[in-house]
């Protein structure tokens, strides 16, 4: 997992990357990490993700409360705390707000696994989650039937969370959820995007690990 000072820099260098690459604005989206076995690191509440400073970062218990002095969590914490207690392989969550990949929420669309290499190996099954209440428990009541077989979830009208077996892991699957919704999106308006050969995708699931962080 790092060291607290090594994982501080980190969260801040990927909030600065999501900022950076528009999957994120103003005062949204929320990273965490597994600090150790009881605590997490996670960004506080209503601070831009793009400016994070390691000193303005909160530890907190697994119950979600904050440890000594740190800031209060992002009100989306329920959803990562979820993550964690289902998966205990996952050790970094980024819920993000991707232009694209939400959109394709709110036409009713998913993003498929069989249409680009990267899509079903880094992404695996991108799960679609019914809306939820953000902020509420709503959110992760939703999203845990889809926790054990996924890693990559788009959340109904709302963003996008993924599972990743570090904070740079978790970043690079967002990343490309992102990519990979515009490449089909731009497929469409040239006439629709065609799914790769049948043995191909066969052969791409045999080797990757679906669900699975490592």
């Amino acid at each position: 997992m790092g060291g607290e000072l090594e994982l501080r820099a980190a969260m801040c260098e990927v909030g600065r990357r999501l900022w950076q690459r528009g999957l994120i604005g103003a005062g949204e989206g929320n990273l965490s990490c597994r600090l150790s076995p009881r605590q997490l690191l996670c960004t506080p509440s209503g601070v831009s993700k793009g400016h994070l400073r390691p000193a303005d970062l909160a530890v907190i218990d697994l119950q979600g409360r904050p440890v000594g002095d740190s800031p209060a969590p992002s009100s989306e914490i329920k959803l990562h705390l979820r993550c964690y207690q289902k998966r205990p392989d996952c050790q970094a969550v980024v819920h993000a707000h991707p232009p694209v990949a939400t959109a394709f929420t709110l036409a009713g669309e998913d993003v498929p696994d069989n249409v680009l290499p990267e899509s079903g190996y880094v992404l695996g099954s991108v799960a679609t989650v019914p809306f939820g209440y953000p902020g509420t428990d709503e959110v992760p009541d939703r999203l845990e039937p889809y926790l054990e077989d996924h890693k990559t979830f788009l959340l109904s009208h709302h963003g996008a969370v993924v599972l990743g077996k570090d904070l740079h892991d978790a970043y690079n699957r967002m990343e490309t959820l992102e990519r990979v919704a515009v490449v089909l999106m731009n497929a469409r308006i040239m006439g629709g995007a065609r799914p790769m050969p049948e043995e191909a995708f066969d052969r791409l699931l045999q080797e990757s690990l679906s669900g699975r962080l490592d």
